[in-house]
């Protein structure tokens, strides 16, 4: 907002705006201005236009600074005097040569008069002369126009034509007329040599604003004037207003044909008729109206002001967001009120109209619903869906200043105080830019935050300064956020959800296989039973790709199609991969299972937790269960900070004893497992991410527990099914879940957990039990590796577009502070002290031996094989028996609970109407995510997707693909039909 009102007033609101708020700083800039002005203007008639204003640009500032000397001086009773008289003496000045210039400069002050909540009332008062009162065209000239546009005399067009002019403005003046036919209409001519004034002027303009942004570069409008170039010229073509005119008033409903049902958008305003138009004359339907700053007669006729303003914020909230083609313009002199009742706005002058491209229309719905709702992520996802890239990562302060473009109006006796909070609003992110990137007070007067401004969000922007300021105008006060939402919300909720609404629902890529297309066809039942909003479903068989499809949209709000590389929250199939994490530092002998935590973490000792062991962890045996569990109420947001949480973990206290009974660690899972990672490594839990699993796997940019900047553009929007919600009243609950987990509380923790999960605070905080997101495919490459063994599969399917891993992105994380005991080095590796003496030493993972070949399966061997020479080192696992030590069977069998649903770290998985024995393993999340794998078959797959829908859609899937691929059905991932067990673990 701040940087449209400068960019438009950039020479008189040095007089009016920057002389008012820091005379020193606007006197250096006009003294800089006044040196280069020969330089970047030229001689001529320009020199002198533009000599014209720095002139009286001068003798304003000059006349303020004394006021403010003198004020020094002054009583403070006196003192508002003295300046009110100035500003009455400086907006007569500003506004006699606006008049004298013309052109573009009656632009700038028409819109300088609506902004009553920014500027003195002495400019407001005067400056709204030029709406529509400028000094009028000779007759002749006029008319000399209308028979040349037409060819015809002016006896030949009208039976009367009205010589005083209803209005003159800054392009055309407007007389009142009768046809032949006896239509009472308006004529609207052009000024005689207005085209290229206006042309010049941008010109002009053009040239100020290069060199501002050589000067101040932190004030470059070089997108806002390039977007001004190109749309200020299509107001001086009349036939294209005329065009302009019928679409809008069609779009709102305002006409209809004999027989034509009015539309069911409709808003309640009143456009004109075009009844024939040239590019400089423009006749329309005659409406009798009151002007919007006719107060006296607005209050003669009873007018409601609100309503009216309200109107007319609802008729531009319905042509942005539902039409996504608007009036540019919406400045008071283009509004009457219609004397009859109901009284209704009317609106006129479509000359300055933008269309918004489909893209365009729904990026500004959901910056505007994001804002709205506080929402970090929808919000820079929106600014990248638009183009508007941003220099730094500061969700915040961008939250901050967005929600400040859509304030609530003030009215008019409000405008020095509103001006003063802007400012210091301002001033406060500054503030926080400069402390953010350690810059000093000259660099950051010259920092730009915005690397790239799409010119759409220009006029955008301007609409709604515009509007701002007309209810300051009228003196009312409007909310914006509740007048505009329904109608953001009406062109994002009514997208193309479902496939029969939506032809690229299913995204276009190839079919693998039979099996894939028989997929499709059921998550295409499944959109049109609104059981799904966006999935991905990736399985590999044999270590081939075998599915590998993303279908329907990101959000309820983001009509955008799920991709290949859409990161979708997967809340406790995060556990499965941090679970790896751990077995990877045990495979590289930084770790063991039967292990005291409290050797390796030092301050988890104490309140009972000294004979807790690693594989008491990895089982959900510890007794923790209920560890953290507060974090759901009050304290959720503590959630989001890591060291924060593991302190808590280190104050906890066991519930039960140590492996004597196995219930579900929903929560406290996480920071267990994390801190044990960071105490065990010397390493940040990410870094062990990205060494461990990401990189081998290459699938960089696809998996994360806590996102980085950059990514929020790929997010999934998490919604809930609320007719699977319902069906916790009949379920029972579960002896295998702990206390602050049965099923009263997962309803009332399902209902608010979308909205927790959505906010980008949230997202990005490190939570390794619930705060995964990532693709299907590169959730299935991880599954597809540990059911080989650890061995890596061949490149993923080239199919798929963009490719896996193909992302540059790779998360920096800042240095984790380490005493003085974990700073040695041995062998390229982290060498740290633990507390029982002995040296960990960080082992480099080595390639492959055919002995550790020779001990896992043939089949593993094989992959090993077809991997191609570039997976000669392809092994995240070197231990023959790691697939024991996931399922928690033979030689690792008394580590784990005997009969439990956990092995370490994974859900154990038997086959349905099997021998007993477990298949294979993997990990669900609340909602319906799962990543899992069948080590007898080779078989691994994996399912992400928004609505959380408990298991029902996602045990429908497995049940298909299984049975299409004559694998036998793990129990647990199956039987949709079953109620008393949703997938929530």
């Amino acid at each position: 907002m701040l940087a449209w009102f400068l960019f438009l007033s950039i020479i008189v609101s040095v007089v009016v705006y920057a002389v008012w708020v820091s005379p020193s700083r606007t006197f250096l800039f006009l003294n800089s201005i006044s040196k280069s002005v020969k330089n970047i203007m030229g001689w001529g008639n320009i020199y002198r236009r533009r000599m014209k204003v720095f002139t009286a640009a001068l003798i304003i500032y000059l006349d303020y600074k004394a006021v403010q000397q003198r004020g020094k001086w002054t009583s403070k009773s006196k003192r508002t005097a003295l300046w009110e008289k100035a500003h009455e003496r400086n907006a007569k000045r500003v506004l006699s040569l606006i008049i004298k210039l013309e052109g573009l400069w009656v632009k700038l002050g028409q819109y300088l008069s609506t902004r009553a909540d920014v500027l003195p009332e002495a400019y407001i008062s005067l400056l709204k002369q030029l709406q529509d009162s400028l000094p009028p065209r000779p007759l002749k000239e006029v008319c000399r126009t209308i028979q040349k546009e037409f060819g015809k005399s002016m006896d030949d067009l009208f039976a009367e034509f009205v010589e005083k002019p209803l209005a003159t403005a800054s392009i055309a003046q407007v007389h009142r007329a009768t046809l032949l036919n006896g239509q009472e209409v308006v004529v609207k001519v052009q000024h005689d040599g207005i085209k290229a004034i206006i042309l010049e002027d941008l010109k002009n303009a053009k040239s100020i604003v290069n060199w501002i942004a050589w000067a101040e570069p932190q004030y470059d409008f070089n997108p806002m004037i390039d977007e001004w170039c190109k749309e200020a010229p299509k107001e001086l073509d009349f036939d294209h207003e005329a065009e302009n005119t019928r679409t809008v008033a069609a779009n709102l409903g305002c006409k209809k044909s004999p027989g034509e049902s009015y539309s069911s958008n409709r808003v309640n305003v009143l456009i004109p008729e075009v009844i024939q138009s040239t590019k400089s004359v423009l006749i329309l339907e005659y409406m009798d109206g009151i002007r919007l700053n006719d107060t006296a007669s607005l209050e003669a006729f009873g007018i409601d002001k609100q309503n009216i303003v309200e109107e007319i914020t609802r008729a531009y909230a319905h042509q942005i967001y539902v039409d996504g083609f608007f009036n540019g313009d919406p400045h008071p002199g283009n509004f009457l009120v219609s004397k009859e009742a109901p009284h209704r706005p009317i609106l006129l002058d479509f000359g300055l109209t933008k269309k918004l491209s489909s893209s365009m229309k729904h990026a500004l719905a959901k910056m505007f619903l994001a804002s709205a709702e506080g929402d970090h992520v929808a919000l820079l996802s929106a600014f990248s869906e638009m183009g508007l890239r941003l220099r730094l990562d500061m969700p915040e302060q961008v939250m901050e200043i967005t929600s400040v473009f859509f304030r609530s109006s003030t009215p008019a006796t409000e405008a020095q105080q509103n001006l003063k909070s802007l400012a210091e609003q301002r001033e406060k992110n500054m503030k926080a830019i400069q402390e953010k990137l350690q810059l000093n007070q000259k660099e950051v007067k010259r920092f730009n935050p915005v690397d790239a401004f799409p010119g759409d969000i220009v006029i955008f922007g301007r609409v709604l300064n515009l509007l701002r300021g007309l209810s300051s105008t009228m003196n009312v006060r409007i909310v914006y956020m509740d007048i505009m939402k329904p109608f953001a919300e009406a062109v994002l909720g009514n997208i193309n959800k479902t496939p029969a609404a939506n032809a690229q629902w299913i995204y276009n890529t190839p079919v693998h296989s039979d099996v894939e297309a028989k997929l499709r066809r059921l998550l295409v039942e499944l959109g049109n039973n609104d059981k799904i909003l966006g999935i991905q479903v990736c399985a590999y068989k044999d270590g081939e790709v075998i599915i590998d499809t993303a279908a329907g949209v990101l959000g309820r709000y983001d009509p955008r199609p799920v991709q290949p590389d859409t990161l979708f929250s997967v809340f406790s199939a995060t556990k499965g991969i941090t679970a790896g994490m751990l077995h990877w530092l045990v495979d590289n002998g930084k770790l063991k299972l039967d292990e005291n935590v409290a050797n390796i973490w030092p301050e988890f000792r104490g309140n009972g937790k000294e004979h807790i062991k690693v594989h008491h962890i990895l089982n959900h045996t510890s007794g923790l269960h209920n560890a953290l569990a507060d974090l759901r109420g009050e304290n959720a947001f503590l959630m989001t900070e890591w060291d924060a949480c593991l302190k808590l973990i280190e104050a906890s206290q066991p519930e039960t004893e140590p492996g004597k009974q196995q219930l579900y660690h929903y929560l406290s899972f996480g920071w267990l497992c994390g801190g044990i990672v960071e105490h065990a490594s010397g390493k940040k839990f990410q870094e062990i991410l990205e060494e461990a699993l990401i990189r081998p796997l290459k699938i960089e940019g696809e998996l994360y527990v806590g996102i980085p900047p950059g990514v929020e553009a790929r997010l999934a929007n998490l919604t809930l099914d609320t007719d699977d919600l319902k069906k916790f009243s009949e379920m029972r609950n579960r002896a295998e879940m702990p206390s602050t987990f049965q099923l009263n509380n997962i309803s009332e923790f399902a209902e608010y957990l979308p909205a927790f999960f959505n906010m980008l605070n949230v997202r990005r905080a490190i939570v390794p039990a619930a705060n995964g997101h990532c693709s299907a495919r590169a959730l299935a490459r991880y599954y597809a590796a540990l059911a080989d063994c650890g061995v890596v599969p061949p490149p993923h399917s080239s199919a798929s577009n963009p490719p896996l891993g193909s992302h540059p992105h790779i998360p920096k994380f800042p240095s984790k502070k380490t005493d003085e005991k974990q700073k040695g080095k041995v062998d390229g590796g982290l060498k740290n002290e633990r507390s029982d003496g002995r040296q960990n030493v960080y082992i480099r993972i080595e390639e492959d031996d055919d002995n550790d070949e020779e001990k896992c399966s043939k089949s593993s061997r094989d992959t090993s094989k077809g991997a191609g020479p570039e997976n000669k080192k392809g092994k995240i696992f070197s231990n023959p028996r790691v697939h024991e030590a996931f399922m928690g069977v033979g030689e690792y069998e008394n580590m784990c609970l005997r009969d439990g649903v956990f092995g370490l770290g994974f859900r154990r998985l038997k086959s349905k109407d099997g021998d007993g024995s477990y298949s294979g393993f993997g990990h669900s999340g609340m909602g319906g995510s799962t990543g899992f794998c069948d080590v007898k078959n080779r078989f691994a797959m994996a399912v992400t997707l928004n609505k959380l829908s408990f298991g029902g859609v996602t045990a429908k899937i497995v049940e298909l693909i299984c049975s299409e691929l004559n694998l036998p059905l793990p129990e647990g991932l199956s039987g949709s039909g079953d109620i008393n067990r949703p997938l929530i673990n």
